[in-house]
C-alpha cells in the first residue's frame, strides 16, 4: 500500500505540474493578450484540472478516512516524506499561479467594461429624486 500510495503523489506531482505549466502559459497569454491563445488553453486547463481530480480520488479511495498529513507523519518514509514536501510544494505554486491570473482577469474585465460604459454611455435621462440626487 506505501509504494502504490507513493506512486500515486507522484503522479499527482507530475500533473499538478502540467497544471502549472499552462497556467504560467495562460498568465503569459494575458499579459500579450493574445485571446486566441487563452481560448484553446481552456480545454487543456480542464483536461488536466480532471486528470488531477481523477488521481486525488484514487488517493482518498487508497487511504480511506485519514488525512495524508496524519498519514505521513505516522509513517516514517522518507520516500513518502519527500513524495508529500514535492506536492505541498508544487500545490503551492499552482494556487498562487491560479490567483495571479484571477486577479489580472478580473482587473482587465473591470478595465473593458468601463471603457465600453466611457465609450457608450447610458441612454436614459438622468432625473433628480426626492432627495436631491440624481437618479442612474
Amino acid at each position: 500500500m506505501l509504494n502504490e500510495l507513493i506512486g500515486l503523489i507522484k503522479e499527482q506531482d507530475n500533473r499538478l505540474s502540467e497544471l502549472s505549466e499552462l497556467l504560467q502559459m495562460q498568465y503569459d497569454f494575458m499579459v500579450n493578450k493574445n485571446l486566441f491563445g487563452l481560448e484553446d488553453l481552456v480545454d487543456k486547463i480542464n483536461d488536466c484540472s480532471k486528470r488531477v481530480a481523477e488521481v486525488e480520488l484514487k488517493r482518498r479511495n487508497l487511504m480511506g478516512e485519514k488525512s495524508l498529513t496524519q498519514f505521513v507523519s505516522e509513517q516514517n518514509n522518507k520516500e513518502l516524506e519527500k513524495a508529500y514536501e514535492s506536492i505541498k510544494n508544487t500545490l503551492d505554486e499552482v494556487k498562487i499561479k491560479k490567483e495571479t491570473n484571477d486577479i489580472l482577469l478580473k482587473q482587465r474585465l473591470s478595465f473593458n467594461s468601463r471603457m465600453l460604459a466611457i465609450l457608450n454611455p447610458s441612454r436614459e435621462i438622468k432625473t433628480y429624486n426626492s432627495y436631491g440626487s440624481l437618479k442612474k
